[in-house]
């Protein structure tokens, strides 16, 4: 095998491929990236964990074609590291030679026919704007769980009915939800799928919101299920989550007895710097009244903190603590100028929702509910 390729162009495919790539492998050759150039002049790299595939196609010059398989992580960090030159990659045997100006790498090469076959991409189901696309997973993944004990929790439901689709995703103590619109292939599409969150974020941020991006769902050979995503020469896929999703809609609250609209700038601001004393696992205090939010952490002997921002009532004064941490979570997912904060009750579920204006009709389409923490006494 034998290609020239642009710096930039390989250091881009060899990162996305490699991104996913186990740290400690079951077998060797999972931690390779393959490499397949053809006289077509395209250089195709995948990899693969029985999870999660990746697969990239760039335009190489190709001299000889041929197959390689070399260590992922090794060839990404090379790449990256090179100067701003074509690159020349030339088999000879079982090593790889890597040229780039002065520079020179020499890798050994992995069995290829040890490496087990990628599987094929789903049947396309359609396609949604890329910048929404990576905007809506980054504001649900903020809240999937990271317990691997509750497998079921750290995945992000997807539900595609018709031209919409929903994203939700809980922990234990906040739950997030994302309803956005789609381009789908039939009009009456209806699916749900349970995906990893860790590896739609990751899949979100890579592909990148430049393009749109395809969604394709199907049975692999052994019926299980399988998502795949693609945009532009990009693809990947991955194994869903198997088992029931607990019914977490009902969390959401049906009534409000108190509502608060807030500049969510100045909100994060004065949390993070009240939050400063907060011990561990200790909440941050929130006492709306009207025209005000005194927000306070510490008692006792311990360092305090407060401060108080302006706040727009609407009901009865309402006293609540959070996590700071889950609070700001899902501040920083709004994307919105202005919160509105939904109460019943000091000890039920708070919703999080954002709008335009201070005026303005709350955004629905983000919904982050938030359990309280229990005040002593």
């Amino acid at each position: 095998m034998k290609f020239r390729v642009e710096r930039d162009v390989l250091a881009e495919a060899v990162t996305w491929a490699a991104r996913g790539l186990p740290t400690r492998p079951p077998v060797p050759v999972l931690a390779g990236v393959l490499i397949e150039a053809d006289g077509a002049g395209t250089l195709t790299l995948s990899a693969f964990d029985y999870e999660v595939s990746a697969r990239v196609s760039v335009a190489a010059d190709v001299g000889e074609g041929g197959t390689v398989l070399v260590s992922g992580r090794l060839l990404a960090d090379i790449s990256r590291n090179l100067p701003a030159k074509p690159v020349d990659v030339v088999t000879d045997g079982a090593k790889v030679t890597v040229t780039c100006g002065a520079s020179r790498f020499t890798l050994l090469t992995m069995p290829v026919q040890d490496y087990p076959a990628l599987p094929a991409m789903p049947q396309a189901a359609g396609t949604v704007a890329g910048d929404v696309f990576t905007l809506a997973v980054a504001q649900v993944t903020t809240a999937a769980g990271r317990d691997d004990t509750l497998p079921i929790l750290t995945g992000v439901r997807v539900e595609i009915e018709g031209s919409t689709i929903t994203l939700l995703a809980p922990d234990r103590y906040r739950l997030a939800m994302r309803t956005l619109t789609w381009n789908p292939d039939a009009a009456d599409a209806s699916a749900v799928a349970l995906v990893p969150a860790r590896t739609l974020s990751d899949t979100a941020r890579a592909l990148g919101a430049s393009a749109d991006v395809q969604i394709a769902l199907g049975r692999t050979g052994g019926g299980e299920g399988l998502i795949g995503f693609e945009a532009g020469r990009r693809r990947t896929t991955s194994r869903l989550l198997d088992g029931e999703y607990p019914k977490v809609t009902s969390i959401f609250p049906t009534t409000t007895e108190t509502a608060a609209v807030l500049a969510t700038a100045s909100l994060v601001e004065a949390v993070k710097r009240v939050a400063l004393v907060a011990e561990r696992n200790s909440p941050v205090r929130l006492k709306f009244t009207d025209g005000q939010l005194t927000i306070e952490a510490g008692q006792g002997e311990d360092a305090q903190a407060s401060e108080a921002i302006e706040a727009s009532l609407t009901g009865a004064d309402i006293e609540i603590a959070f996590n700071p941490q889950y609070l700001l979570d899902g501040l920083g997912a709004l994307h919105q100028p202005w919160a509105k904060f939904a109460f019943t009750q000091a000890t039920k579920p708070a919703l999080l929702t954002g709008q335009g204006d201070a005026d303005a009709a709350t955004d629905d389409s983000f919904r982050y509910v938030l359990m309280p923490v229990r005040l002593a006494g």
